[in-house]
């Protein structure tokens, strides 16, 4: 089976070799890892020349984008494997093993979702993010499977399309209330931690940005044809604080 990875950057010189060399590491699957780069001007395109000639699995195209999620779509686009994941600029696999892992669970079903643990730079565990708790209609309350560990077959994509524009934050959790809950896809947990995510992306940017998310979120589920308002969003925080009781899980 063969996985496609999109990774979107802009400037992230300092974090983008990590990743490369994460992605570089699975094992025991057919990759193909795909670089979208909002021309970046801090040696973000170096760095990914230079890894490009000894990893074959890597490829990439740097030019402006209207922004985050208009670049994942070029990515999905450019696409040629069965299934379909994301790997942030910024963030890691857990292990080596967590595609080949993706590959056999998504045997049998049109997607797979896992964990994740944000880590702070030095990467340490400050929080775990548990999706095992999820059920589609905690979307109402604004509570989805942690999105950098969601990989769909590529017909899924070609069915629903792919990330809508005018949102800043909340794309990607507009697209699995899309998928995973309207559309009604197929989806499985696998109980395993799959990615470091660095803390400080723009959802996480303090009490404005989670009022925009929220926003964004009620838009989101009114797109989708439910009924939402900014109160329905408040009890995943609950969820979510309970992922700093066990910030280093890895499997459970």
């Amino acid at each position: 089976m063969k996985i496609s990875l999109v990774t979107v950057c802009r400037n992230a010189a300092g974090t983008i070799r990590r990743t490369l060399e994460s992605a570089d590491s699975q094992r025991g699957v057919e990759l193909e890892h795909i670089v979208v780069d909002g021309a970046s001007d801090d040696g973000t395109v170096d760095e990914l020349r230079a890894f490009r000639p000894v990893h074959s699995r890597l490829s990439f195209v740097s030019e402006p984008d209207r922004g985050l999620y208009d670049a994942i779509n070029k990515g999905i686009a450019r696409a040629t494997g069965e299934v379909v994941g994301l790997l942030h600029a910024d963030d890691e696999f857990e292990d080596d093993s967590v595609l080949a892992d993706v590959a056999r669970g998504i045997e049998g079903v049109d997607a797979v979702y896992g964990d994740l643990r944000f880590v702070d730079d030095a990467g340490r565990s400050v929080r775990y993010y548990s999706s095992r708790s999820w059920r589609p209609w905690m979307h109402r309350i604004g509570f989805m499977p942690a999105h950098p560990t969601l990989y769909v077959r590529r017909p899924v994509v070609e069915r629903f399309g792919g990330y809508a524009d005018g949102y800043e934050i909340s794309a990607d959790f507009e697209w699995m209330v899309r998928v995973l809950c309207r559309g009604g896809v197929k989806a499985r947990y696998l109980p395993r931690t799959m990615v470091r995510m660095r803390i400080g992306g723009r959802s996480t940017a303090g009490l404005r940005a989670m009022l925009a998310l929220n926003r964004e979120n009620v838009r989101a589920e009114r797109a989708n044809g439910y009924s939402s308002c900014l109160a329905m969003m408040a009890p995943k925080y609950f969820i979510k604080a309970a992922g700093l009781l066990r910030p280093g899980a890895k499997r459970f």
